[in-house]
């Protein structure tokens, strides 16, 4: 088999996943915000391509590299079309608007337009060129450490969750998500999703693209079928320890927490997809399968740390005669100074 066709097909893959990323996002938000969300993950893939074009390749793929840290932007596919990689440069492509997708979920439904598409623009353009070049250029300071990352875990998950972190800590809860009660305890109001069905659409078009992911840059046959198999295995155990978990801790299966567990068991198989057997792969899906639990436990637990950030936002706002920004300000529980 020509593997450079497949690292084609696998890219094409990875394409496909911004429908995932879509339906998944659209399925588990409320369905006034269907319009934003799909133009969010739209714009994505479409400003992010016009950034990397225009500066992000040309500063991850630099031959001229300043202390292994970031490149001095190269404009080969401009100046010598036919000879230029153009494999290599719409594989990153899609790897790049992947990260930038990564961090939609968390900030779903409380973004500006506008200041997103600011966003996608930035992190298309800057944040993932430099960051993968460290890793997949080869004067990159990482690289030359000898870093090694074969699907993306560091480069697209870690950079796409680090994002993702710090953009909900800006933006704050959505509104009324908590509440407080008249004995001043917080209560955590669940905002369920508008369709489980197309969550669940998301979840398989995403487990189908991450054959690409995790597979595009197999070297041969032989290492493609193990990577494929792995990325079977993990997500699959992953979705059966959710169930029972969830199963014995609320007397039934959480169905939207089982699709969650399939995309954690497919995250943490990404690390190591080409290098640990089928027992890797199984007891890496088993540890996630309940960690994808006991992490949304924890974060529903943790109610005032949410309450004490929103806070710090209002006193700050408040301090230079501005208004008390919405997300905190809504409910007004969580900016009262008041029952500290």
């Amino acid at each position: 088999m020509d593997m450079s066709i497949w690292y084609l097909v696998g890219a094409l893959l990875v394409f496909f996943m911004q429908t995932g990323f879509a339906m998944l996002e659209t399925g588990f938000t409320r369905a006034k915000n269907a319009g934003n969300i799909i133009m969010k993950n739209l714009m994505d893939f479409c400003i992010g391509t016009v950034a990397f074009t225009v500066l992000g390749y040309g500063i991850m793929n630099s031959e001229n590299y300043f202390f292994g840290l970031i490149g001095m932007p190269e404009y080969q596919m401009f100046t010598n079309f036919y000879a230029f990689d153009w494999s290599n440069f719409f594989f990153q492509l899609v790897f790049c608007a992947t990260a930038a997708t990564i961090v939609s979920g968390a900030m779903a439904e409380r973004t500006k337009f506008i200041t997103y598409c600011i966003y996608s623009l930035v992190i298309s353009a800057v944040v993932y060129p430099i960051e993968a070049g460290w890793i997949w250029n080869s004067q990159g300071w990482l690289a030359q450490l000898g870093f090694v990352d074969f699907a993306g875990s560091t480069v697209i998950h870690t950079v796409g969750g680090i994002t993702a972190f710090i953009g909900a800590a800006m933006l704050g809860a959505r509104i009324g998500k908590y509440t407080r009660e008249q004995d001043g305890k917080v209560r955590v109001n669940a905002i369920p999703g508008h369709s489980l069905t197309l969550g669940a659409l998301g979840v398989f078009i995403l487990w189908f693209g991450w054959y690409g992911f995790n597979g595009a840059a197999a070297a041969d046959v032989t290492q493609m079928a193990q990577i494929l198999g792995n990325t079977t295995i993990a997500p699959a155990v992953a979705t059966v320890m959710c169930m029972i978990f969830t199963w014995a801790r609320s007397g039934k299966p959480d169905v939207s927490m089982c699709l969650n567990a399939s995309l954690a068991g497919l995250v943490a198989i990404t690390a190591t997809c080409a290098t640990v057997d089928a027992l890797g792969a199984a007891v890496i899906g088993a540890v996630s399968g309940v960690l994808v639990v006991l992490a949304w436990s924890s974060s529903t637990s943790s109610s005032m740390w949410t309450i004490l950030w929103a806070r710090w936002r209002c006193t700050a706002a408040t301090a230079s005669g501005g208004p008390c920004p919405t997300a905190c300000s809504t409910p007004a529980a969580a900016c009262s100074m008041e029952g500290a």
